[in-house]
C-alpha cells in the first residue's frame, strides 16, 4: 500500500518557504481578478466535491464569512461549528477530535484561542489545516495584507512597513511576513507590549529586517504604509491597563503625516474610532481598509486551493 501523503497545512507564514507564499498570493490576485466564481485552471481538481470544517472558539466576522464563501466560489462546500457544537466543548480532545473530522472532511479551518490547540489538531488531522487565527499568529489576515499592499503600491519587496501598538498576533505575522517576502518592517509597541521574544529571536535568526522602539513617529517616518490594530482584543480583561499603555500609540493623520507620500493605512479590523486609529484617517484618502477586508477572501482561496490541491 502507497504511504499517505502528509496534509498541506497553513499554519503560519514562517512555516512556508517564499517560493511558496509567492505561487499563493499569486494566485489569490488572480482569482479576484477573475471574479466571484474561480476558473477551473486556478481550482484544484474534484473542489465541488470538497468540504471545509470551520471551528470558531472566538466569535468571528470576516473570517467566519470570507472563508464559507470562498469554498462556495472555489466550487466546494464549508461546515461552520462553534467549539460548543462540538463534543471538544465538553472536554473531547483536540486529537480525537482531528481524528474524526479527517474521515469526514476534506480541510479544517479554527479560530482558536491557543496557537497549542492548532498545532495539536495539525498534528493528529490527515487533512490539511488552517490557521484562522490563535494567540500567536493571524497569517490569513497578513497575506490579505501583502496583497492590498502590492495591489496599491506593487511589489513589498524593499518596502517599508511601520506597525504601530500592541506587539500581538497579527504583528508576529508580519515579522514572519517581512522575512519571507523581504521588506522592512519597523515596529513601534510599549515596552511591556512588545512582541513575545520567540517571534523576535526567530526574526533575528532569519536576518529579517525587522527593528522594534517605542517609538511611534519613528517607525512611521517614510514608511510606505502604516499598520494597527485594536488595542483590546477578545478575551482580554485588563482593557483599562492596556488603553493607558498605548495612549501614545494612536494613529491619527499627524502621525500619518509624518509617513512617505502616497503611504497606505491598514487596520485589520474590527476598529475603534478615537482609540487606535482616528476617524479621519480610518475614514481618509490614505485609507485601505475595506479593500483589506474584501482581500481576505481573495487570500484564503488561494490558501485554501493550495491546501487542497495535488
Amino acid at each position: 500500500m502507497a504511504a499517505q501523503k502528509s496534509p498541506r497545512h497553513f499554519l503560519d507564514i514562517s512555516a512556508l518557504d517564499s517560493k511558496t507564499l509567492r505561487r499563493i498570493l499569486d494566485a489569490a490576485h488572480a482569482m479576484k481578478k477573475a471574479g466571484k466564481r474561480v476558473p477551473a485552471a486556478l481550482r484544484p481538481k474534484g473542489i465541488e466535491n470538497l468540504v471545509l470544517v470551520m471551528i470558531f472558539e472566538k466569535p468571528s466576522t470576516r473570517t467566519r464569512v470570507s472563508f464559507d464563501i470562498a469554498m462556495r466560489q472555489l466550487g466546494g462546500g464549508a461546515l461552520s461549528l462553534n467549539h460548543t457544537d462540538l463534543q471538544l466543548g465538553r472536554g473531547e480532545s483536540v486529537a480525537d477530535t482531528a481524528r474524526v473530522l479527517s474521515r469526514y472532511a476534506d480541510g479544517i479551518m479554527i479560530r482558536a484561542n491557543s496557537h497549542e490547540t492548532l498545532l495539536e489538531l495539525a498534528r493528529h488531522a490527515t487533512i490539511p489545516v488552517v490557521n484562522g487565527l490563535t494567540d500567536k499568529s493571524h497569517p490569513c489576515q497578513v497575506m490579505a495584507d501583502v496583497m492590498t499592499f502590492e495591489e496599491h503600491l506593487g511589489a513589498i519587496k524593499g518596502r517599508t512597513v511601520a506597525w504601530i501598538g500592541d506587539g500581538n498576533n497579527v504583528a508576529i505575522s508580519w515579522m514572519h511576513a517581512a522575512a519571507r517576502f523581504g521588506f522592512s518592517l519597523r515596529l513601534a509597541c510599549p515596552d511591556q507590549l512588545k512582541p513575545e521574544d520567540e517571534a523576535l529571536e526567530w526574526v533575528k535568526a532569519q536576518k529579517a529586517d525587522v527593528s522594534l522602539s517605542n517609538d511611534p513617529e519613528k517607525a512611521v517616518k517614510g514608511a510606505d504604509c502604516v499598520v494597527t490594530d485594536t488595542w483590546v482584543s477578545m478575551g482580554q480583561s485588563d482593557a483599562a491597563k492596556r488603553k493607558k499603555m498605548l495612549a501614545a500609540f494612536g494613529v491619527d493623520a499627524k502621525l500619518m503625516g509624518k509617513a512617505a507620500k502616497g503611504a497606505i493605512f491598514m487596520h485589520c479590523l474590527p476598529a475603534y474610532r478615537g482609540l487606535e486609529v482616528s476617524e479621519d484617517v480610518l475614514e481618509g484618502p490614505q485609507s485601505v481598509v475595506w479593500d483589506e477586508a474584501e482581500n481576505r477572501l481573495h487570500a484564503q482561496k488561494a490558501i485554501l486551493a493550495w491546501c487542497l490541491g495535488a
